[in-house]
């Protein structure tokens, strides 16, 4: 990983200073780019919120080995995690690869290491295609990630990505917010609750394996809006504030977690994203309730730094941390963390 790093440090220059620790603080207001948006306080708030979180240390038990392993949404997994879905190399990471090559690098990294990675969207087109593309190369093993356009876009799109063969779809609705996009004639846009049942309907059909597809929500930030989402029919929720890169001063993900799973938790399927860094991280956001947790600007490094092999690297640290911190906790299981294992 160590000269994976140096490798990006050289191709995002300018773009991103690959900090030791990636928190927000040297890129704040840096968009396009890899920072948060305005003072970068929700991208800092997503790390701090996290470093809050203490475990509690237990030895006196058998977890020698503990079950990483997870079915998410019909899928198996090795760990719960999942690459979250970042596009636009060359004006968020500074090109020094091409779009196919970084997006390949995820979808078949992540499927080489038994998880899963999704894809983004965005104007060039090249974004959406290249994500599509790769997914369909991997057999459908990949989530695309639809911005919530208005109907003629988003709905092209949706039939697109049903074509690559994957299992399940997402909206990023925390785009929503991202006037550039309008201002460019491509607009994005809320959606209120008779349009999401609307886009779900158009969704949930059966693909080419012959199961209905699935359906995530990403960026619900309340634990109001994730009972909608449940209304709405979604089959997932990711609680997310888009990276800290759509609005200023919201709180950060693992503050509002816990209060989203209190209310939605075994009616639909949880998971988070924002500053997560380290497999201590995950479990962390496992313990607040996540099924699962998504990662994302250390993935894009990874992958401009070392491609594929990058990305497996990556999975493979975050693994071997995941497990260690497991073993140091008492957790026996990934689909059962006890929010004991937080100190209160």
């Amino acid at each position: 990983m160590k000269e994976v790093r140096e490798s990006a440090k050289k191709l995002m220059k300018n773009f991103c200073r690959i900090c030791p620790r990636c928190d927000g603080r040297a890129c704040a207001g840096e968009v396009p780019g890899m920072g948060g948006l305005g003072t970068g306080s929700s991208f800092k708030a997503n790390i701090e919120a996290l470093d809050r979180l203490k475990f509690n240390m237990r030895l006196i038990h058998d977890v020698v080995e503990p079950d990483t392993k997870i079915n998410l949404l019909g899928i198996d997994m090795a760990l719960p995690l999942l690459a979250a879905p970042i596009g636009g190399v060359s004006f968020n990471m500074g090109g020094g690869i091409t779009e196919e090559a970084y997006i390949k690098a995820i979808i078949n990294g992540c499927k080489a290491k038994g998880i899963i990675g999704c894809t983004g969207d965005g104007v060039p087109e090249f974004i959406h295609k290249s994500g599509f593309e790769a997914i369909k190369n991997a057999d459908g093993h990949g989530i695309p990630f639809i911005k919530p356009w208005e109907d003629e876009e988003l709905f092209q799109k949706i039939n697109l990505a049903k074509e690559s063969g994957c299992s399940i779809i997402g909206m990023d609705i925390d785009a929503a917010g991202l006037i550039t996009l309008r201002k460019m004639g491509r607009p994005v846009s809320p959606k209120n609750l008779d349009k999401l049942k609307e886009i779900i309907k158009k969704i949930k059909t059966v693909n080419k394996t012959g199961n209905i597809i699935k359906f995530i929500l990403k960026g619900i930030m309340t634990p109001d809006e994730a009972e909608l989402a449940v209304q709405a029919g979604v089959d997932a929720v990711v609680v997310s504030n888009h990276g800290g890169r759509v609005l200023d001063f919201t709180k950060g993900v693992a503050d509002i977690l816990e209060s989203v799973a209190d209310r939605v938790k075994g009616k639909i399927t949880i998971l988070a994203d924002g500053g997560v860094r380290t497999g201590g991280d995950i479990l962390k956001l496992l313990a607040l309730g996540a099924d699962a947790a998504l990662i994302g600007r250390p993935f894009a490094v990874a992958a401009v730094g070392g491609l594929k092999n990058g990305v497996e690297s990556y999975i493979d640290a975050i693994h071997s941390e995941l497990k260690q911190t497991m073993v140091l906790t008492g957790t026996k299981s990934v689909k059962s963390v006890s929010r004991l294992i937080i100190a209160r």
